[in-house]
């Protein structure tokens, strides 16, 4: 598939670059992070929220509300589920990636999705992103065979267990963690994990 730049006016509609963030200290402590062969998500790492970005984010991208900051590390090249939240998602690029995302106003009422409709931007290392709560997105993917290095940070407790119980109908299917709505793709393991399968079409790669 083509992949677009995350400077091309295409993005627009997904997201945007964040300016005047010195991302250099964050950078520096992801250094420590492992890249796993697979993929490594934690929602929350103390020291990183301890740095003065994580206040500088509270402050001016969620209103003074409560975030947490943790990473996405790994090895990837297929899309394989496509998530959503209520909220931005603010996206640090530690190394090279490639974020493959779509457009929530695409969901069909049946709440399937056609991932034909996806499409693939390269975010350069040291890029800090905003990812609107309309964007459709999941893990990263490789841009080269070392793998990649993302930094997430959302509103507190979001991608946490759910507490309740809830019926599975309508969108409420979709709820699969806090402030976490997932689509997932018949090609993976996500179904036997209560998630819905409804991506339709190929699962997307960018090999």
């Amino acid at each position: 598939m083509v992949i677009k730049k995350v400077t091309d006016d295409k993005f627009k509609r997904y997201g945007q670059i964040l300016q005047n963030y010195d991302c250099s200290e964050l950078i520096e402590k992801m250094k420590k992070t492992p890249v796993p062969s697979d993929v490594i998500y934690e929602a929350s790492i103390e020291e990183l929220e301890e740095l003065q970005i994580a206040k500088e984010l509270r402050t001016r991208e969620f209103g003074e509300l409560p975030i947490e900051i943790g990473y996405c590390n790994g090895n990837n090249y297929l899309l394989n589920a496509v998530e959503y939240h209520r909220s931005s998602e603010i996206n640090v690029a530690v190394t090279d990636l490639i974020l493959l995302i779509g457009f929530k106003q695409d969901i069909e009422d049946d709440y399937t999705y056609d991932t034909s409709k996806i499409e693939a931007f390269f975010v350069p290392a040291g890029t800090i992103l905003e990812v609107y709560a309309t964007t459709l997105h999941y893990a990263p993917c490789n841009a080269n065979k070392d793998g990649f290095k993302c930094v997430v940070v959302l509103p507190k407790e979001t991608n946490l267990s759910l507490e309740n119980r809830i019926k599975k109908s309508g969108e409420d299917a979709l709820l699969f963690a806090k402030n976490k709505w997932l689509i997932g793709h018949k090609d993976t393991d996500l179904g036997t994990q209560g998630a819905f399968i409804g991506l339709k079409g190929k699962n997307i790669s960018i090999k």
